[in-house]
């Protein structure tokens, strides 16, 4: 779905979580708007939660290989984010959406859990990246290091 031109919607259509036990449901996504002017993507989800996540947010915090690496302690520290925007959104199957941003990266593929746990865990996920800044002698508007900004192996572009 196009983001340009102000806000758009995906509205979810999943039943998929009727058929298990309730001890494994998780929220399920009620909508989904891309705000384009004010960078975020507002989900909204069955158990009364609407989240207004920041694109910087998401994008640093990407579930991709290339930001996430392939283990723990292979993140990639990701900066010069703070002005991304969501070029456009598709849906996974009914679990998940998948962004493409304007810096090109599009590898991670956001499932509903995920984007739940970047809007409950927000202010806490905001200061652990603002420490690892700090930790790093680096700024949010700093521009991605070359062996950085390739990613954690050679199959990743971005």
């Amino acid at each position: 779905m196009p983001g340009a031109g102000g806000k758009a919607r995906y509205l979810p259509t999943s039943n998929d979580h009727r058929r298990f036990p309730m001890s494994t449901v998780k929220p399920q996504p009620t909508s989904v708007t891309v705000h384009q002017q004010s960078r975020a993507l507002e989900v909204g989800f069955d158990d009364g939660h609407v989240f207004r996540i920041p694109f910087e947010l998401m994008r640093v915090y990407s579930p991709s290989a290339e930001v996430q690496g392939h283990g723990p302690g292979q993140e990639v520290l990701q900066t010069g984010k703070r002005d991304v925007t969501i070029v456009s959104v598709e849906p996974v199957g009914h679990y998940a959406l998948q962004p493409t941003f304007s810096d090109g990266h599009d590898s991670g593929i956001f499932s509903w859990e995920y984007l739940y746990r970047l809007g409950i865990e927000q202010d806490a996920l905001w200061q652990r990246y603002l420490d690892r800044l700090a930790e790093a002698g680096m700024d949010r508007d700093a521009p991605m290091a070359a062996a950085a900004a390739g990613g954690g192996c050679s199959t990743h572009r971005h």
